[in-house]
Order: structure tokens, then C-alpha cells, then sequence
């Protein structure tokens, strides 16, 4: 069972042709989870995709996660999934996928965290906290937010919008320790160089993070 506490640099990326080339790079780049987060696709048209994922995280013993679906999750043999506030339920997906699969639940406002909290979520993730083309029409919930909702949780919150290797450490600085990243990687003509730029700059911030007292 992978523990998501340790992992600090997430990867959302939707269907790409050449997955199964992008995929190793960014996973020698540095990322320690991965997200298949295709929003229009239905998920019998991601299976093959998925399966691709799968195999290839496993090579680098890092958890391949699905969106919104737990079938598919099921079908093509991921460590779980993640879902939204209108998805699933996370305790459907967690009768469906069982006690160790890891499960994701989203929340935006302090409500929803409140209430995720109560939830046998794995993790959880906490925003955006700046819009971003990935959830259009989401305003930005701030960096405030994902702070509170970090300080409130013993389990991981991963923190969604506009992450990349410039202003990772000032977010580390805030006081936050998971981070999702799309675009910066996505988008990159060189997604191995960007995802060691971005793993950099993070191992440098988490580095210098006082030891607090025991």
C-alpha cells in the first residue's frame, strides 16, 4: 500500500497520444503520484489508456489514480481514485475498491472540507487556489484556504491551481507540503527537464523547513 503522506508532487494530465513516451519522463522528472483526469471521456474510452498508465507507474512504484470513476479503476487495475463533490461517494468507492485503495475527495470551500473530514478519504485536495483553464468557471478559493484546510488534516492535502517550479517554494513557505501540477508539465516541450526543475525547487523548499520541536 503506497502512503501519500510521503508523496509531495502530483501529476493530473489527461488523455495524450503519447502517453506511454510522456508518462517515464515526467516519472524520472520526480512525480509520485499520477492522476488520469479525463473529463470528456466517458470511462470504457479510457480503459486503454488507463491500462497503458498502469504498468508504467508501477515500474516506478508510484500510485496511478483514476478520476471520477471507480469501474474504471477497477478494470485497469489503479490504486484508486479521485472524486468531486457531485461524484461517487467516497464511501461508495470505498466499498467498491476496498480498505486500501486510495481515494481522493475534492473540496473548494471550508464547508465541503468540514464535512470531507468526517470521510474515510486517503486524502484530500484543497482548491484552486487561483483559477485555472482545468476547472473553468471555478473562481479561486486562495491560499489561505489550503493552509487552514492543511492545518485541520492528518491526512495529506494536496493543493490544485497553477503550481510550477516559480512559485513552489513561496507555497511551501505558506505552509504546504502536496502540491498537483498540470500545465507546467503538460505543456512543456520538455516535460522530464520541468518536472526535475519543479521536484527541485520543492526538495529545496521542504528542505529548509524548520524542524519543529517534539
Amino acid at each position: 500500500m503506497h502512503d501519500l503522506a510521503t508523496r509531495r508532487f502530483y501529476l493530473c494530465v489527461g488523455w495524450r497520444d503519447d502517453m506511454a513516451t510522456f508518462l517515464p519522463k515526467v516519472l524520472a522528472g520526480g512525480v509520485d503520484v499520477v492522476q488520469l483526469r479525463e473529463k470528456v471521456l466517458g470511462a470504457r474510452a479510457q480503459l486503454p489508456l488507463a491500462r497503458i498508465m498502469a504498468p508504467i507507474c508501477r515500474d516506478f512504484a508510484v500510485p496511478f489514480i483514476v478520476n471520477d470513476y471507480p469501474d474504471l479503476a477497477l478494470q485497469s487495475g489503479a490504486d484508486g481514485v479521485h472524486v468531486g463533490q457531485d461524484d461517487t461517494s467516497v464511501e461508495v468507492c470505498r466499498t467498491l475498491l476496498g480498505e486500501d485503495a486510495i481515494i481522493g475527495l475534492s473540496t473548494h470551500s471550508s464547508r465541503e472540507f468540514d464535512d470531507a473530514l468526517s470521510q474515510s478519504a486517503t486524502y484530500f485536495s484543497a482548491g484552486p487556489i487561483t483559477p485555472t483553464p482545468t476547472k473553468p468557471g471555478r473562481a479561486g478559493t486562495g491560499v489561505e484556504y489550503a493552509t487552514s484546510c492543511q492545518r485541520r488534516s492528518e491526512r495529506p492535502v494536496f493543493v490544485t491551481g497553477g503550481v510550477d517550479a516559480d512559485n513552489i517554494a513561496a507555497l511551501v513557505e505558506a505552509g504546504l507540503r502536496h502540491f498537483v501540477v498540470v500545465r507546467a508539465l503538460t505543456e512543456s516541450g520538455d516535460p522530464k527537464g520541468s518536472a526535475r526543475a519543479i521536484r527541485r525547487a520543492l526538495d529545496a523548499a521542504i528542505s529548509a523547513v524548520p524542524i519543529e520541536p517534539t
